[in-house]
């Protein structure tokens, strides 16, 4: 395997999205003993989480257009630093205001990760672009794992729930170091030379006779993309939020079998990561999304048309959690950069954007629907315009590039 020296700088990039996960769920893992610091219910303390959204929503496009300008690094450090502000300032805070004003740092930090880190990845493994990215799921998803036995492990042995953020704000620490001086390839130059080697293929075609291939539109490409991400988000947001309340009020699940589901669709999101990870260097991203999004209509659609068996309702489970949260996102992502490849921060951003948007709106559309079933056909709507919507980006891609082949 050919020796890439960026590797420790894409392994402190996957640290920071392990704790990321991390700080998604740190406050709900926490609720009670903030709760009490913050002279709240563990319900108010729980509803802080609300300001992550607000706070990504806030710098995610700007970040994206400056991160082409300015490059990977200083908004990878951006987000370090506000993260270790949400940090620390938990432990301090003694109110829901500044516990509010913290979440906003931490949506913003995300922000600042997501257009310094993804295109960071694309830009460090070039030939594995899809890959990389999906692997960030994969931190995100062990960190979430690992967290609640760390707080469930404090609490049994009466020690201070602090530590629970204290550790991934030392692991910021450590990756902070690191970037003071840790070397990104050159974005500028990176995307200079896929625009060389993309008007190579094109002379070179219209040398054999072949017809040369056109550019990406971006007003038609851009929208294909950026109603992709925020049908994406819509997608699994809708399933990953009412899965035990739709196994208890249609399926008449019990109660453990119901909140079972969950685990089952996140064990389908993680298996995904893995597969993807293994079949990434023979296929393109482009042969996958249209796959994994067909996957997840199908699920769906089963999963509300025969809500009767709590063993279909597993594999269905499992079944959604891979194809609609195992990284295909990510991939959805990956190939808009290759549509538009001097501009990766920037397509990070608006992509990234309507996914925000979704996790905003989605659940208004939630409360005006009149009970879980409809909210399930909803979702099987969406997930149906999510295979037409990546069915035509592959049909654009094809008439761009020529083939879907790696």
């Amino acid at each position: 395997m050919k020796k890439n020296k960026y590797m420790m700088t894409a392994f402190m990039l996957y640290m920071n999205y392990f704790v990321h996960g991390m700080g998604v769920i740190i406050i709900s893992q926490n609720a009670t003993n903030l709760a009490h610091q913050w002279g709240t219910t563990a319900t108010g303390a729980i509803a802080v989480v609300s300001s992550l959204g607000v706070g990504r929503i806030i710098n995610l496009l700007i970040s994206g257009i400056l991160s082409d300008k300015f490059g990977r690094k200083p908004f990878v450090q951006l987000g370090i630093v506000f993260y270790l502000i949400f940090f620390v300032g938990l432990l301090f805070s003694q109110n829901i205001t500044v516990a509010y004003i913290l979440g906003i740092c931490a949506g913003m930090a995300n922000s600042f990760l997501d257009t310094g880190t993804y295109p960071a990845l694309m830009e460090i493994f070039p030939d594995a672009k899809g890959t990389s990215n999906v692997v960030l799921k994969a931190f995100i998803s062990g960190a979430q794992f690992l967290l609640p036995f760390i707080v469930s492990g404090l609490a049994s042995a009466g020690a201070w729930y602090g530590w629970s953020i204290v550790i991934p704000a030392a692991i910021l620490v450590i990756t902070f170091i690191y970037f003071l001086k840790g070397a990104f390839p050159d974005s500028k130059a990176v995307a200079e030379a896929e625009e060389k080697k993309a008007e190579e293929a094109e002379a070179a075609a219209a040398a054999d006779g072949d017809k040369p291939a056109v550019k990406s539109n971006k007003w038609l490409d851009g929208t294909l993309f950026i109603l992709y991400g925020y049908i994406s988000q819509a997608t699994f947001y809708m399933v990953s939020q009412m899965l035990t309340q739709y196994g208890q009020s249609i399926s008449h699940m019990s109660d453990s079998a119901a909140h079972a589901l969950v685990s089952w669709y996140s064990l389908g999101s993680i298996c995904c990561v893995l597969f993807t990870a293994v079949i990434g260097r023979k296929f393109k991203e482009v042969q996958l999304v249209p796959i994994y999004t067909l996957g997840a209509f199908i699920a769906i659609f089963l999963m509300w048309a025969y809500p009767t068996s709590a063993v279909l309702m597993g594999i269905l489970a499992f079944a959604v959690g891979f194809f609609a949260a195992g990284g295909v996102m990510q991939l959805g992502l990956t190939v808009m950069a290759d549509f538009f490849p001097a501009g990766k921060g920037t397509v990070t951003g608006f992509f990234y954007t309507a996914g925000s948007i979704a996790s905003f709106t989605i659940p208004l559309v939630i409360n005006a629907l009149p009970g879980m079933r409809e909210v399930m056909f909803f979702d099987v709507i969406v997930a149906l315009l999510g295979f037409v919507d990546t069915t035509i980006i592959a049909i654009r891609y094809k008439h761009l590039f020529g083939s879907l082949k790696k």
